[in-house]
């Protein structure tokens, strides 16, 4: 069975048991608009390989959000773009993957973050040792963190810290050297909770 089929039935599977997701940030963004919020569109690239991981990457030091932190490919839907067609535009700019090499298995449920971005994340499958070229403006590293290591909830920890005069918790997954929190963790623990993978 090939990496994709077996994502495509996880995935059916593990949303029949209707599992329960985190929708943002924070609860106050569960009721802001839809025209209040930016859309964006992330690649949640899987590697066909005997153990399947899932590409990530490291934003450089100097861009003016999100500075340092790990992220997966994406960014700003244009105008007339889909999720799907943003998610392979900004994969292919920040990390130079090719949209012709992307097997898409789907959209997965969309997350709300507090710097105002309504995120799509894309499920889709990529050949293992794709050469990747990190983008010198955006992204400081391209690396690889198993996808069975990502879903295990054991290795997903919940934090909070004071930001803004309120508590924000988070969620944070460590990974060798890396710190992977905010947003991205949460769109991997809302993965983890509807794919039914083993």
């Amino acid at each position: 069975m090939s990496l994709a089929v077996r994502l495509t039935a996880a995935l059916e599977r593990g949303r029949r048991g209707d599992p329960v997701l985190l929708t943002g940030d924070h609860r106050e963004l569960e009721v802001r608009a839809d025209g209040d919020m930016t859309p964006a569109a992330v690649l949640v690239a899987v590697t066909d390989r005997p153990r399947p991981g899932v590409i990530l990457t490291q934003r450089t030091e100097t861009l003016r959000k999100h500075a340092g932190q790990v992220a997966f490919p994406g960014g700003r839907i244009d105008p007339g773009e889909t999720a799907i067609a943003a998610a392979l535009r900004e994969a292919e700019e920040e990390v130079a993957l090719p949209p012709a090499l992307v097997h898409v298995i789907g959209e997965v449920d969309r997350y709300r973050t507090v710097t105002g971005f309504a995120v799509t994340p894309v499920l889709a499958v990529v050949p293992a040792d794709v050469p990747l070229v990190a983008s010198e403006a955006e992204v400081a590293s391209v690396f690889e963190v198993p996808l069975d290591f990502l879903l295990d909830p054991a290795n997903q920890v919940e934090a909070s810290a004071e930001w803004q005069g309120r508590t924000r918790h988070y969620y944070e997954i460590r990974w060798d050297d890396r710190r992977i929190w905010g947003a991205t963790a949460a769109m991997i623990v809302n993965l983890s909770r509807q794919l039914a993978w083993s």
